[in-house]
């Protein structure tokens, strides 16, 4: 597919931080991740992305109550083709101190659907077990199955 992906930037932050970051780091990591995206777009005819800023966004919202990133990232998720959301349909697991269990999780996953929907974005819900959510995902980019 000439495919590039671009994993999560907060994550690789987190990591060097030792902390999930504060209100005024959020900005940062929202561009961070966008010059990355924008990066791999100029080199890949397709790219897939581990989250866009529009998930840093409305994670400001959630833990920071602020509003400030929400514009410019629903412009941003504009220039993407298409979201492939993966349901929370499988089993939560602790992975770090990025996660807070499945009550936030299904929280945020309802957060994220009606922002999508708000804003008429592009989106496929991708769920079920692991082969179907690649069935799904290979489905909606119009790439053969494997």
């Amino acid at each position: 597919l000439g495919a590039g992906l671009v994993p999560e930037y907060l994550r690789e932050w987190c990591d060097v931080q030792g902390r999930t970051p504060l209100r005024h780091e959020q900005a940062h990591i929202a561009a961070e991740q966008a010059a990355r995206i924008e990066a791999a777009a100029r080199e890949h005819a397709l790219v897939f992305c581990d989250t866009t800023p529009l998930i840093t966004a409305l994670c400001s919202q959630h833990y920071f109550d602020d509003d400030s990133l929400l514009l410019e990232a629903i412009a941003f998720q504009r220039r993407c083709d298409l979201t492939l959301l993966c349901a929370p349909d499988l089993p939560w697991q602790a992975d770090g101190i990025l996660r807070d269990g499945p009550e936030v999780r299904a929280r945020f996953d309802a957060r994220l659907r009606a922002a999508l929907h708000a804003h008429a974005l592009p989106w496929v819900d991708i769920q079920g077990s692991d082969a179907e959510r690649l069935a799904a995902a290979l489905r909606a980019v119009g790439a053969p199955a494997r």
